[in-house]
């Protein structure tokens, strides 16, 4: 059960820090409650010490120098059409070898945000979509009708969506991420990649059930310290679920990479399942070779 070092770990949650962290959340603003709005960044009760990364001049450069200390080979980053303080659009257009794209999708846009999903994917070359249900305003179910648009059309560019699900850190309600919900998704979209981020918790074992019912459901490690992965996911990885099961971090959202890979070896995965964890699974699912 040792991790191996040398692999080329794909990390399907990783950020380009800009100096101020607070500007990733300005969205969520609207949604929160006074008593909510204290912290740096409306999770932050979850985590006991937040990172704050020197990045100096060239912030692009100073991650790569962290992938390239803790072995992350590719980093999966959220790039749109926005302005930004960090260009990540370029950092991906430059670093293609080391960075992969993804975009958040708005199903409250209705067809507009369809075409801005396939803008990405044509400009940008992102291999991803991604969503947080309870992020959006109005909150929007993930097997809600305003969805289906989005699902069909990663059906169609032949990518996955990455979603959270479980009991969002943010104090806004969960209702709409509840994991029973992706049942009916793959019910009716058996061709979609569909991706789930942020734990599932309080339902590790029913995301279980149905990451052995569903051919095209996976599970990403995202916004969780190894030392916390439920042992439902590591039970699962380490029999029927090799395939399954992929590291993503958390980086710098919440936590370090140096917390993350302290904690990551004594995660009791078999030999075997090791390289899928950290590789191989991300490699197939999100065509990265």
């Amino acid at each position: 059960m040792t991790m191996p070092t040398d692999i080329g770990i794909i990390d399907l949650m990783l950020d380009i820090p800009s100096g101020d962290q607070s500007e990733w959340y300005e969205f969520l603003k609207p949604q929160l409650r006074e008593e909510s709005k204290d912290h740096e960044f409306p999770a932050q009760y979850m985590f006991g010490d937040v990172p704050h990364p020197e990045v100096g001049d060239d912030p692009v450069a100073s991650v790569l120098k962290l992938m390239d200390h803790f072995g992350i080979e590719k980093a999966m980053v959220g790039v749109g059409f926005g302005d930004e303080r960090v260009d990540k659009r370029k950092a991906v257009a430059d670093h293609p070898d080391r960075f992969i794209g993804s975009f958040s999708v708005d199903p409250n846009k209705g067809m507009a945000g369809v075409r801005d999903l396939v803008k990405a994917y044509e400009t940008l070359g992102i291999k991803s979509a991604i969503a947080f249900p309870a992020g959006m305003l109005p909150q929007v179910p993930i097997n809600d009708k305003k969805f289906f648009p989005i699902y069909a059309k990663c059906i169609e560019l032949d990518i996955p969506i990455a979603c959270t699900t479980g009991i969002c850190g943010p104090r806004v309600p969960s209702a709409c991420q509840d994991t029973m919900l992706i049942d009916e998704v793959c019910w009716f979209f058996p061709e979609l990649k569909f991706v789930m981020r942020h734990g599932a918790e309080p339902w590790a074992d029913l995301a279980v059930k149905l990451l052995l019912k569903w051919p095209n459901l996976y599970y990403s490690t995202s916004a969780f310290a190894p030392k916390y992965y439920p042992q439902e996911i590591i039970d699962f990885a380490n029999t029927r679920g090799a395939d399954k099961i992929m590291y993503a971090g958390y980086f710098p959202m919440g936590l370090s990479l140096d917390r993350i890979f302290a904690d990551l070896p004594d995660v009791g995965l078999k030999d075997e399942v090791w390289p899928k964890f950290l590789r191989e699974n991300a490699m197939r699912v999100f065509q990265l070779a």
